[in-house]
């Protein structure tokens, strides 16, 4: 069984365990040894962090190759019209690629904790929810200000069956995970092995 930590990463937090430039890291909230991060959030987004033991169980949570999907809640400066958001859906131009189909829509605000400090709003902002299984770096934000509503706050709520319901900033839960063993088969030069 792996061990499976679901961790509710506070703002401006590092995902990582070593110290970095008087910045806060995961050492001042998780004390169980040889776990890591599976996948990253950014030092300025909140919410959901995975961690884990295991090696397989990590590679099968944060290889793009594995496609798990993840959810974000985004307040974002302005009210995106339909216009907006269907092009959030369809995929946006970044630097470095068009990003694949996504899940966009407007949301009511989350029942979400007070953030120290608050974001800053100049006019108005609104909610939206972004769902989508792909990881480029700062993905979300550079979505949301290519179809001109940058990200004033970023809370990851999901990723594929996990979530960070019931945890406050800085607490996590501790699970067991089954994975599945695979076989690796054997290629004998020429022809198929039988094992």
């Amino acid at each position: 069984m792996a061990k499976l930590i679901i961790f509710n990463k506070p703002f401006q937090v590092l995902s990582q365990f070593s110290a970095h430039e008087n910045k806060r890291t995961l050492s001042e909230f998780i004390r169980i040894p040889k776990v890591y991060p599976a996948g990253r959030l950014d030092f300025d987004s909140e919410g959901l962090l995975l961690l884990t033991d295991d090696g397989q169980l990590q590679h099968r949570i944060a290889h793009p190759s594995q496609d798990k999907s993840k959810c974000y809640w985004v307040l974002v400066e302005g009210v995106p019209d339909d216009s907006a958001l269907q092009r959030l859906r369809a995929g946006v131009e970044l630097n470095d690629g068009i990003t694949k189909p996504a899940k966009a829509k407007r949301i009511p605000p989350p029942d979400l904790w007070e953030r120290t400090p608050p974001p800053v709003i100049k006019h108005n902002a609104s909610w939206i929810e972004i769902e989508l299984a792909e990881g480029k770096n700062r993905q979300v934000r550079r979505m949301t200000a290519a179809v001109g509503h940058p990200t004033l706050r970023l809370v990851r709520s999901r990723v594929a069956q996990w979530s960070l319901e019931g945890l406050a900033p800085g607490e996590y839960r501790v699970v067991e995970v089954n994975m599945p063993v695979t076989v690796k088969r054997k290629r004998v030069k020429g022809r198929r092995s039988r094992y």
